[in-house]
């Protein structure tokens, strides 16, 4: 992937995490992904005093994605609040799976600029699919 893609994603995720509203943790993520029509899109994660209720940064950015009306997932990034890496939870990545095909790259990005990446496939293994319905 190009790197200039990458840092624009990175600043696209920066960018949504600094509107999470997350008064009960503290715990500000950005997320952006880029769809397969080359636009980024972003989110951050909502929080509710139901805290079920609440959604990650992940899901926020695929929304805005589908309402756009792209249904593929080329890219992503999860920008963390700290110095540590910040994975998606199960769900999220059963959402990112909905969308993207295991080799899609998965970024991982620090307060402190660094970046791991991982696969689809890496984070969910025997992900669930349309496919699986199939008899």
């Amino acid at each position: 992937m190009d790197s200039k893609i990458i840092q624009n994603l990175v600043d696209s995720a920066r960018q949504a995490q600094q509107n999470s509203h997350s008064p009960y943790s503290n715990f500000k993520v950005g997320a952006a992904v880029l769809g397969a029509n080359g636009k980024i899109y972003a989110g951050c994660n909502v929080e509710n005093a139901a805290y079920p209720l609440g959604q990650c940064a992940e899901a926020t950015a695929i929304g805005n994605m589908i309402t756009s009306g792209t249904q593929s997932i080329k890219a992503v990034v999860i920008a963390s609040p700290n110095d540590a890496a910040c994975y998606p939870c199960g769900g999220c990545r059963q959402k990112i799976a909905e969308f993207a095909s295991d080799d899609v790259p998965v970024y991982m990005s620090t307060r402190s600029g660094s970046l791991q990446k991982v696969s689809v496939g890496e984070l969910l293994p025997f992900a669930f699919r349309d496919s699986s319905l199939a008899g």
